[in-house]
């Protein structure tokens, strides 16, 4: 029976290039000179610091612009609060979003089955299986999905025949 899973995730490897490249250009860059600014990767969150939120916001661009290069998508950041730490520095955690949640999971789910499509979607884990008789009720169910907007970047991979 023909089915494919729809996933959300990320190139890790490309987002640590991104940091690295990041890092590279804020320590070379004549705004930053004398200044602490960075960008660091740890537990699957990034972490912008600085000196104060205007210098932030110029690293998190540049963080932005990396990221974007390197074909990671931009809707799987989160940006927090700006934390205003010790010794007039600053702090922003970007969380990474990825991996598709039992909320996600089931508003999917949901989307599919209320489009009354002559598919089935199952949750398994961190993806949705989608299976159905034909290939053609598969497309139309990620043309379906790909129609709507959701707090991540979905990826439909495992199609199979």
């Amino acid at each position: 029976m023909p089915s494919f899973d729809v996933v959300s995730e990320l190139t890790w490897p490309e987002v640590v290039n991104a940091v690295d490249q990041a890092n590279r250009e804020i320590s070379t860059r004549f705004d930053f000179k004398g200044s602490d600014a960075r960008v660091e990767l740890k537990d699957k969150q990034l972490t912008v610091f600085a000196d104060d939120e205007f210098k932030i916001g110029q690293a998190r661009d540049i963080l932005t612009l990396k990221l974007a290069k390197r074909g990671v998508d931009l809707v799987c950041l989160d940006a927090q609060a700006v934390e205003i730490i010790g010794g007039n520095k600053a702090k922003q955690v970007l969380k990474m979003r990825h991996g598709i949640d039992q909320e996600l999971a089931k508003k999917i789910v949901k989307l599919i089955k209320d489009a009354k499509l002559k598919v089935q979607a199952a949750i398994q884990g961190e993806s949705v299986r989608v299976t159905g008789k034909q290939r053609d009720d598969l497309q139309t169910a990620i043309a379906l999905l790909r129609k709507q907007s959701f707090d991540r970047p979905l990826q439909y991979n495992n199609f199979r025949d």
